[in-house]
């Protein structure tokens, strides 16, 4: 779906094609109006706010995993609700918190305790505030450690022991977030190990948050099982549901465009040095670990994966981290310096993960109007490194 000019962008930089996340809006909208459900932008996979007023004619409002957040949406998404999500608030921040957020969340009965008399002072002075509880239902089924949060070390959640009618006074929903990059049938098999926990508390509560990791616009993805496991919450418990995926709003919409500054071979393989960096630009390609699509006209069409075409290289970052490497990829034509490179999905978590380590510059960010335009967004420079300092 690559159908702008890239030639004509300095690179390093960020491509977001407002056609493609309004796509995946139209798609969430599909599922909210079917289901009565509301659904969230997840602000720490993708937080381009100048997109935000053509993504609110879709969405019920955004999600805050802290204060900094919460303001962004508050700012930026006027009118819409604001949900805040922490595992432990700070004091200093908190009182600000109560005057943006409408849903407050807290990790745990002891947050709770500390924080809901703020909470109450704020209602008295005319503030609408919901309070929620995260609980843990002890199941997953990530498997990367790392993204999954009910292991049996996470910090994450109230678990069942801890919780009853007393700790839940006050509480109005249930917050639950179990997924990661997954389809409904992950979800639909959570819901038993969430009832059986925590169903009870329902019958008192006004919403049920479901959290994020569902990807639902993803191509191939179970819309209709999402709506049953909706359709029956909502109908047995009578509840408000609430969704917050991140990913599912940007999916698939945005680009990563690099040029090659070095082609040399060394130690038996062909490398590929570009302008861009895993470590600094797209973080999550380590972490997770993920391998984005290389796509380009004037590479005759998508890479390879190593040896499935001509001319295969391990495509590395201008860093001295050693590890700081793309992937390894094989093309029809052998790479030469000054070509382009446009690494696919690259609208979450990127912009909102990325850094300035061994002085790379953040890479500019381009928006793609509805006629497939480029338009400069935004350029960084030697000040904002300095800054960060």
């Amino acid at each position: 779906m690559l159908n702008f000019d890239t030639g004509a962008l300095s690179t390093p930089c960020y491509a977001v094609d407002e056609r493609l996340i309004r796509r995946n809006m139209e798609i969430l909208k599909g599922i909210s109006d079917k289901t009565g459900c509301k659904i969230l932008l997840a602000q720490k996979a993708f937080s381009m706010y100048s997109l935000y007023p053509m993504m609110s004619e879709f969405l019920a409002g955004t999600a805050a995993s802290g204060l900094y957040e919460a303001k962004l949406g508050y700012e930026e998404m006027p009118d819409r609700e604001v949900h805040i999500y922490s595992p432990a608030y700070r004091p200093d921040e908190f009182e600000e918190i109560t005057r943006i957020c409408g849903h407050i969340i807290f990790n745990s009965p002891r947050q709770k305790e500390r924080f809901f008399p703020q909470v109450e002072r704020a209602r008295k002075s005319g503030r609408e505030i919901s309070v929620g509880m995260r609980v843990n239902p002890e199941y997953s089924e990530i498997e990367t450690e790392i993204y999954n949060p009910c292991t049996p070390r996470s910090r994450l959640g109230a678990h069942e022991s801890e919780l009853n009618d007393e700790v839940l006074e006050g509480v109005e929903g249930l917050h639950f977030h179990t997924l990661c990059e997954q389809d409904s049938g992950a979800l639909e098999r959570t819901i038993p190990h969430f009832e059986k926990r925590f169903g009870r508390y329902l019958k008192n509560m006004k919403w049920l948050n479901m959290g994020g990791g569902h990807h639902i616009t993803r191509e191939g993805y179970d819309l209709d099982c999402l709506c049953r496991v909706i359709d029956r919450i909502r109908e047995k418990y009578d509840v408000q549901v609430y969704l917050e995926p991140g990913e599912a709003c940007a999916l698939r919409a945005g680009f990563l465009i690099t040029e090659v500054l070095e082609v040399r071979s060394a130690g038996g393989n062909n490398h590929a040095i570009i302008d861009a960096s895993a470590a600094c630009h797209m973080p999550d390609v380590t972490e997770m670990p993920y391998r984005p699509e290389i796509i380009g006209s004037e590479l005759s069409g998508k890479a390879g994966r190593p040896g499935e075409k001509p001319y295969t290289y391990i495509i590395g970052a201008p860093t001295c981290l050693a590890g700081d490497i793309i992937g390894e990829y094989s093309f029809d034509k052998p790479l030469c310096e000054g070509d382009r490179l446009v690494l696919t999905d690259m609208a979450i978590y990127t912009m909102c993960k990325n850094n300035t380590f061994n002085g790379i510059g953040l890479p500019s960010i381009y928006r793609i109007d509805e006629k497939g335009e480029a338009h400069l967004h935004k350029k960084f420079g030697y000040e904002d490194f300095k800054a960060r300092l």
